[in-house]
């Protein structure tokens, strides 16, 4: 099982971003998969949240990992 801990913001750095992409790339081939948001990181699961221009919507990465089964955890 891959883990992936989420604890900074989801705008104003990639390291949410990243860590998403690289979940969502795994999802793609099925491995098992958790993330756990904390810190600054429980601010990318908020609902309906404005994404700045030019930025990655990464609640809209986070809905489809929950889509496809994964635990994802605040």
């Amino acid at each position: 099982m891959i883990t992936f801990i989420l604890n900074d913001a989801p705008y104003g750095t990639e390291k949410s971003y990243n860590a998403l992409r690289l979940s969502l790339a795994i999802a793609k081939k099925k491995e098992p998969l958790r993330i756990f948001m904390l810190d600054d990181g429980v601010f990318c699961g908020l609902k309906d949240q404005k994404t700045p221009e030019g930025y990655y919507n990464i609640g809209r990465m986070i809905r489809s990992l929950v889509k496809r089964g994964y635990d994802v955890h605040a």
